[in-house]
């Protein structure tokens, strides 16, 4: 037993175990989170994400899962909501200024890399403390890629993946029916099977936001009248 173990609760510091406290409180916070699912299709990147509705008189709509953070890239998030929204602001201050700077799209790779090094910052300093939010991103550049950007902010490359309450089922269920080149409605549809699975509640369209980008044209976030037809 360590003397004065509770130090190590109180700020971003290592344990003698090597362990940091205050990112794994964060990454608990994502695994109570609403799940979403990001997976590769073919020549395209589809996001799926379950809207945690427990208010019953609050208005589904302003409820936002899946963002379009550039033309060619969208995402999805996991965790505290305030932190998600601020991580896509700043993903999306950062898609536009390197436009504006060299007349170019930033690659999706790149965009993982600063977001994390982004997220990072919190797990070094005393004072802060680090995004309790995981993210999908996704986009199609030289070709379709998917990352997921986690609390300790570290990130890696995806074929499929999920993030949230959901995560472990989602993924056994991505491991055996999961397809390469797979079209988008039949990633939709998948996801849509899994996200039923974990629901404990009849999903609707109130419960979902669906969002997808395809090599060659613009992200598309699909409108609520739409997504039925999925369902």
């Amino acid at each position: 037993m360590y003397p004065n173990v509770q130090a190590y609760d109180r700020g971003v510091m290592f344990n003698p175990d090597g362990r940091l406290f205050q990112v794994e409180y964060a990454k608990e916070a994502v695994r109570k989170g609403a799940t979403s699912i990001g997976l590769i299709a073919d020549e395209a990147v589809v996001f799926v994400a379950h809207k945690n509705i427990v208010e019953p008189l609050s208005v589904p709509t302003t409820i936002q899962k899946v963002f379009r953070i550039d033309a060619h890239i969208g995402a999805t998030y996991s965790g505290m909501v305030a932190d998600g929204l601020h991580i896509v602001d700043m993903a999306r201050n950062s898609t536009q200024n390197h436009r504006l700077i060299f007349d170019d799209i930033k690659s999706v790779e790149s965009l993982a890399k600063g977001i994390s090094s982004y997220m990072m910052q919190p797990t070094l300093y005393g004072g802060m403390r680090p995004y309790a939010v995981s993210m999908l991103l996704g986009g199609v550049d030289s070709e379709p890629r998917l990352f997921e950007i986690e609390p300790g902010a570290s990130f890696l490359g995806y074929q499929a993946d999920a993030i949230g309450v959901g995560k472990k089922v989602a993924t056994e269920i991505l491991q055996k029916e999961y397809k390469k080149n797979m079209s988008v409605d039949d990633a939709i549809g998948l996801s849509i099977k899994i996200l039923k699975k974990i629901s404990e509640e009849k999903l609707t369209q109130d419960h979902l936001d669906i969002g997808y980008v395809k090599a060659g044209s613009d992200f598309i976030l699909l409108s609520p009248d739409k997504l039925g037809g999925y369902i």
